[in-house]
């Protein structure tokens, strides 16, 4: 075990600095963890999210890798046969398609096709979305082709406090983990309690209580829905805000109490509309609170074309307005 010091009292951090300190919390804790990426070594990552974790626990354990997302992708699965439980960062969401094959068809699948006698406690740390004015492949939410996928597990923190557990308690999962971070939101602060966490993680928790409409939604897009439900207290009107935490699987039942107590629901994401996480979360609410329903579930989202350039981000991604007029509609029927 490391001597390394970890974050020991609750403190004020950004969320990059909670995952960094969650790293190494779950470093010190198992020298089998082991972290693998572009430039995460001295440089600390694109984002510093692994910033001195290197000068702390040495090269043999802070892997600075070939630009080659198959190639890290497919060693970690290798090291996670051998008993180690390796953290994969890809440095921009845009980049992972060239490791797409490896996770779908191969992390996912391990486990499954051996019976069970191996498990491949891998995680992919993914930052992902909008907001940050960048180019092509850059800027996307590909959450949904993972969540799709049996065999894989998805989570996306919005918090520091969630991103500071959530980074550990997916390293402890003997199942594949893809871990989703709202890089727009990295310099976002929040406390950090390293005492205890406030839930596990696959649990979806209330951010914000209401009584006239759940909106509900998952990493950056919390903010936004939090934004929304101040605005629309202002006007009168009590927004249930749900952040979902886990993509895959989906805690439903604290969603659908809220639905059946509220009547009404808008899903919010970044991601396209089409197919997508959203498109489930709607049809699974209507089939299991139908009678609870006062007028439809509607969607906001991206739209259903590419990201578009910077100068455009704005039209495409969905602000507290989008949200608000959907609200608005619910609230009409």
């Amino acid at each position: 075990m490391s001597t390394v010091t970890t974050l020991s009292e609750p403190t004020t951090l950004p969320i990059a600095r909670a995952i960094n300190e969650g790293l190494r919390a779950a470093m010190a804790a198992d020298d089998r963890v082991l972290l693998m990426g572009e430039d995460i070594g001295p440089l600390g990552g694109v984002f510093r999210v692994t910033d001195k974790l290197q000068a702390d626990f040495g090269s043999a354990r802070v892997l600075d890798t070939p630009l080659a997302e198959a190639g890290i992708v497919g060693s970690a699965i290798g090291l996670a046969m051998r008993g180690y439980r390796p953290v994969c960062e890809i440095q921009f969401e845009g980049f992972i398609f060239p490791a797409f094959n490896q996770i779908v068809t191969q992390l996912a699948k391990l486990t499954n096709r051996h019976d069970g006698a191996i498990s491949m406690p891998v995680v992919i740390r993914v930052p992902y979305g909008g907001h940050i004015g960048a180019v092509e492949h850059h800027q996307e939410s590909p959450e949904a082709y993972f969540a799709h996928t049996p065999g894989l597990r998805v989570v996306a923190p919005s918090t520091p406090n969630d991103a500071y557990w959530m980074i550990q308690q997916a390293i402890q999962s003997p199942d594949p983990v893809l871990f989703f971070e709202p890089k727009a939101k990295y310099w976002q602060k929040g406390e950090v309690d390293p005492t205890t966490p406030l839930a596990r993680l696959h649990e979806t928790r209330i951010a914000r209580t209401g009584t006239d409409c759940t909106v509900v939604g998952h990493g950056a897009m919390v903010t936004t829905l939090l934004q929304a439900a101040e605005v629309a207290q202002s006007e009168g009107t009590s927004l249930e805000v749900v952040d979902l935490r886990s993509l895959s699987p989906i805690d439903y039942a604290p969603l659908i109490a809220s639905v059946r107590k509220t009547g009404r629901l808008v899903v919010a994401q970044e991601a396209q509309g089409g197919v997508s996480l959203g498109s489930e979360i709607a049809a699974t609410v209507t089939e299991h609170a139908f009678t609870a329903l006062q007028s439809p579930v509607l969607r906001v989202s991206g739209y259903d074309v590419p990201f578009p350039p910077a100068h455009l981000e704005g039209l495409y991604l969905p602000d507290a307005d989008r949200v608000l007029e959907a609200v608005d509609r619910t609230l009409k029927y």
